[in-house]
């Protein structure tokens, strides 16, 4: 009841994860990522143990494809998990087990890789691939591109209701991790883009008052010097 996409920015290293679905806060169960390390999707029946492990495999020096295949190896009921990742060097791999709901496929690209289940057609995370490989801007902003793309070939069977973005750049948290955990009527998507253009260009300057209060900007809101 998922569709989303890992990737990296060759150019500053930053990894992330794009993901939308029918259920309820879905980034929240299946997206991970770690800098300097990979960024991962464990979708479909979830099982949101594996993205950890994925995450812990990399870390220790495996591919991602190496890193997929442990959490699918060790996992007691693989033919139900859609398993994305990428690792920091930029190579990928999915792994869809035959019980995987509804119709679902995947798409690997350059530096990016999408998969779905319970899609409206086949050809979504081929969209998605090809509108990240085309979209300019950061990785947030292609990662954007790639889960509208995806929408508009289709998207789900039914209406999506959740959507996150997480990126990771330097630090051990988050550059950014967004969230709409649950609309009824209004997209998820739409939504999560609005959310990014309004957080995109205060990302720095939250880097920057962690690691140098001193030199931050002001938070502009009432009471802030």
């Amino acid at each position: 009841m998922t569709f989303s996409i890992v990737a990296r920015c060759a150019q500053s290293g930053q990894l992330g994860v794009a993901i939308s679905s029918s259920s309820p806060a879905v980034a929240a169960r299946c997206a991970r990522a770690q800098a300097g390390t990979g960024a991962v999707s464990s979708q479909n029946v979830t099982n949101p143990e594996l993205g950890p492990l994925m995450l812990d495999r990399m870390a220790s020096g495996a591919r991602a494809a190496e890193a997929v295949a442990a959490a699918r190896d060790g996992d007691t009921d693989p033919e139900y998990r859609q398993l994305l990742a990428i690792d920091a060097r930029g190579t990928t791999s999915v792994h869809s087990g035959p019980k995987a709901l509804g119709i679902w496929t995947s798409a690997e690209g350059r530096d990016c890789a999408a998969g779905g289940n319970m899609l409206k057609n086949d050809g979504i995370p081929a969209a998605m691939v090809a509108a990240f490989e085309a979209a300019e801007g950061t990785l947030g902003d292609r990662l954007i591109a790639a889960m509208k793309a995806g929408l508009a070939a289709g998207g789900e069977a039914g209406p999506v209701h959740s959507a996150g973005l997480l990126i990771v750049d330097k630090q051990s948290w988050p550059y950014a991790d967004l969230r709409v955990d649950w609309l009824d009527e209004a997209c998820p998507i739409a939504a999560l883009s609005d959310l990014w253009k309004l957080y995109r260009p205060q990302a720095d300057d939250y880097v920057t008052r962690a690691l140098n209060p001193s030199g931050a900007p002001s938070y502009g809101v009432p009471g802030d010097a």
